[in-house]
């Protein structure tokens, strides 16, 4: 698509908000979806697609919310079942996406787990101590399961033995019950902390469980003793157990009753135990989970095993979702189930083939765009503030902090991963933007917190190098007496732009950083500053909801734009310097024509404020992120817009000759569908005259053969024909015949109810001018009547007169 086309309309492409904000969670058997808790409701998290494809329990309102302590998945992942804060629980039918059932728990507080036996049975386990067998058909309770002290933890039915259900709670024993008799049968003691997991072996006799007392503990469920305890010295959150035919032979042992066990916890390591002969047979070396805890303390806080696909996941403190082979031990994706608040936004990669973003946190989420993959970029010690990029070399990223420096990364074409190639720290304080040249990779510019902007010098070695390059800051100047918020290089890299909270931009030469001048005009501060790619013009978008267009030859204000009604925070040239677009505090992103200074689109998809924004190369997509945590995909539809135009306009000619060839041979049934169809209320009211004229049957009759939203249209046009006199008796008529066919359901789902309210004032006037006016037709006739005598008598007086 060529750049020099207006952009006329943007659409969704794509949405990733939060998918999984802590909580439970679990995963489909074909290993597709994954369940996830999330602000309360139940989200569905597509692994292919990396974002959430549908909710269950989700409120438009978040005060109709029914918060879902817990839930489990089916066995068969067609059902999910969910205990809510109002007390109730509720079943879902994945499939139809629908709420099929709703009855009330009879625990005494939240119900912190459930586990399915089958889709007919299953056992709820609850704060107040107590296990309950459900039966699903009927809602009822079949068994209450005694003994088990405080919270519940880990509740299960044994997978080889359906009869065994097994429990802990806050007293650390694991219990278990014949789920038919509910008498105990089993009773486990060995942990002194909280049970975290349970897993079965196929064998039926052996047991696996772990804690946070850092024990994994192999028992003997026939004798209830236990059969090995393994110290592992970190708290575990998840263990379960491997078949021998799942794992490679690299792992496995000489040893026919060796058992395999998979764990991870506080270091973030998933490692692999023989735990028969207490062996450590492998831990992973370069975890991702685990190089967060290195620097700021994330661990693991769910271990999930699918066997169908024979691959586990990691969930991480920070909702990182990592995907790994059981085989190898590799990761297979990695998704980021909350991204917070998204500060920055930038393309990386020659296509455009992954985006980079800043989100509240110290590490980079470098997507790739086909698949949402991530790659967590670690390198900064507190929050990352912007993201720079640039079109000599696309694979190159420049990222500064809240650590006061400043890193250079670089992306592999050949493994797609990006590492860090440099960094320094010479700000003293935190470096809120960066900018790089755009002809060439020599230089970068940086500007901070302590009002400093300083020139840096980039090697051309870049590609070449493996080790950490050595950068140099060649000039530094305090540049504004507040905070910048944004600096830009110009396209030839001659000038270097400025925009601060001292309400002032200002003009530096690249090469020495002096100053060339000071754009005056902002009531309030500077938020964003880009130069044009044609002309020698700077833009400036600022808090005082305004921006403007500066000459850079004699620094004059050359238009200002008015539109947002809140801070505009960011902004970019399009079309060749012939459109912009900008973001602002309200959520709002708007598309200019510079030509007329005016707004021609406006894109409403964002809660808050918009703080990063991007425009890919070939200036098909755009991409914006906000504090609202939405990371949207917008997709350039302006010529398929204009030629659903086109193929809309063909059709109406054609729709047109119809119906004038439909009112000429009076076959006005038909002719009311089409002008619907074309919706031309006028001659709309003229054709149900005609049909009125004819017979006021065919009307009712052909109302009922309309379909429902050809319905909805035809009331609301009969609406506004009815605040008119002498459309009134067409509109009562038309109004009649709807009620009669429409349903209230159908009423009441849609948004006509206005329209019949707005209609009772005019109907009662309409009422009340046709009651006058019979009492005056009354009149008549009455006068007439009582007139009729006197005439005869004068008649026949006459004719005897006569």
């Amino acid at each position: 698509m060529n750049k020099n086309i207006l952009k006329e309309a943007f659409e969704v492409n794509s949405i990733h908000d939060a998918s999984y904000t802590g909580g439970q969670i679990h995963w489909s058997k074909n290993g597709k979806y994954m369940f996830c808790s999330n602000n309360g409701a139940i989200s569905v998290l597509s692994i292919e697609k990396g974002s959430t494809i549908e909710y269950f329990g989700k409120a438009e309102d978040r005060e109709d919310l029914d918060e879902v302590n817990c839930f489990s998945l089916s066995n068969d992942d067609k059902f999910i079942l969910a205990h809510c804060r109002s007390g109730f629980f509720k079943l879902w039918d994945i499939q139809e996406h629908k709420l099929i059932k709703i009855w009330k728990s009879i625990h005494n507080g939240p119900v912190t787990n459930l586990t399915f036996l089958n889709n007919q049975l299953m056992a709820s386990g609850g704060s107040d101590s107590s296990i309950r067998l459900w039966d699903l058909q009927h809602h009822i309770c079949l068994r209450l399961f005694k003994g088990i002290q405080g919270v519940i933890s880990v509740l299960a039915f044994h997978p080889y033995k359906e009869k065994l259900l097994f429990g802990a709670g806050d007293d650390t024993k694991i219990y278990g019950w014949d789920s038919d008799t509910a008498q105990q049968k089993i009773l486990l003691s060995g942990h002194s902390s909280k049970i975290t997991s349970l897993s079965f072996h196929v064998n039926g006799i052996n047991l696996v469980s772990s804690g946070r007392d850092k024990l994994i503990i192999l028992w003997d469920i026939s004798t209830s003793n236990a059969l090995r305890k393994l110290a592992v010295y970190e708290g575990i959150e998840g263990a379960f157990i491997v078949q021998n035919k799942h794992l490679s032979s690299n792992f496995l042992t000489t040893d026919a009753n060796s058992i395999y066990v998979a764990a991870a916890g506080e270091k973030g390591l998933v490692t692999l135990w023989d735990i028969f002969n207490c062996t450590k047979l492998y831990i992973q070396e370069n975890s991702l989970v685990a190089a967060a805890k290195e620097e700021g303390g994330v661990s693991i806080t769910h271990l999930i095993y699918n066997e169908d696909i024979n691959s586990f996941a990691v969930v991480s403190a920070d909702h990182h979702i990592i995907i790994y082979s059981m085989e190898n031990f590799g990761c297979m994706k990695q998704i980021v189930g909350y991204l917070d608040s998204i500060l920055d936004i930038a393309y990386v990669g020659e296509e455009d083939s992954h985006i980079a973003v800043a989100s509240n946190s110290s590490d980079i989420k470098l997507y790739e765009l086909n698949s949402m993959n991530c790659q967590l970029l670690r390198g900064h010690t507190d929050i990352v503030l912007s993201l720079a990029t640039t079109p000599a070399n696309r694979q190159l990223l420049i990222s500064s902090a809240k650590d006061n420096s400043v890193r250079v990364w670089l992306l592999d074409k050949e493994t797609k991963k990006m590492i860090c190639t440099a960094a320094a720290i010479k700000h003293t304080a935190s470096v809120g933007c960066v900018c790089i040249s755009q002809l060439s990779t020599k230089f970068f510019v940086s500007a901070s917190q302590d009002s400093c902007l300083k020139l840096w010098s980039l090697p051309e070695n870049l590609a070449t190098s493996s080790d950490h390059i050595k950068i140099e800051s060649t000039n530094t100047v305090l540049a504004h007496v507040k905070d910048i918020n944004s600096v830009a290089i110009s396209l030839n890299d001659e000038f270097i732009a400025t925009g601060s909270q001292d309400k002032t931009a200002k003009l530096w030469s690249a090469n020495d950083l002096k100053l060339i001048g000071t754009f005056n005009g902002h009531r309030k501060g500077v938020w964003s500053v880009r130069f044009s790619p044609i002309d020698r013009v700077l833009l400036t978008a600022s808090a005082d909801c305004t921006i403007k267009i500066w000459l850079l030859n004699d620094l004059t204000c050359l238009k200002t734009l008015q539109g947002h009604e809140s801070s505009v925070l960011k902004a970019e040239f399009m079309s060749c310097g012939m459109q912009l677009i900008t973001a602002g505090a309200d959520g709002l992103i708007k598309i200019w024509s510079m030509k007329t200074s005016e707004c021609t689109f406006t894109l409403a998809k964002h809660e808050s404020r918009v703080w990063g924004l991007t425009v890919s190369k070939d200036e098909k997509h755009i991409i914006s992120g906000g504090s609202d945590s939405l990371l949207i995909i917008w997709k350039d539809v302006t010529e398929e817009r204009k030629t659903r135009i086109a193929a809309g306009k063909e059709t109406n000619v054609l729709k047109k000759q119809k119906l004038d060839n439909l009112l000429k041979s009076n076959n006005f049934s038909q002719a009311l569908k089409i002008a619907l169809e074309l919706e031309q209320p006028l001659l709309l009211l003229n054709i149900v005259d005609g049909i009125l004229k004819e017979d006021k049957k065919q009307l009712q009759t052909t109302i009922r053969e309309l379909p429902p939203s050809c319905k909805q249209v035809l009331l609301r046009y009969a609406a506004k024909w009815n605040t008119n006199s002498k459309n009134a008796e067409a509109a009562q008529t038309v109004i009649n015949a709807l009620i009669c066919e429409m349903e209230m359901q159908d009423i009441q789902s849609t948004d006509l109810l206005p329209f019949f309210e707005g209609m009772i004032p005019y109907t009662e006037r309409h009422f009340k001018r046709l009651t006058e006016h019979l009492k005056d037709v009354h009149s008549i006739i009455y006068t007439i009547n009582r007139m009729k005598p006197h005439v005869a008598i004068c008649s026949s007086n006459v004719d005897s007169d006569v």
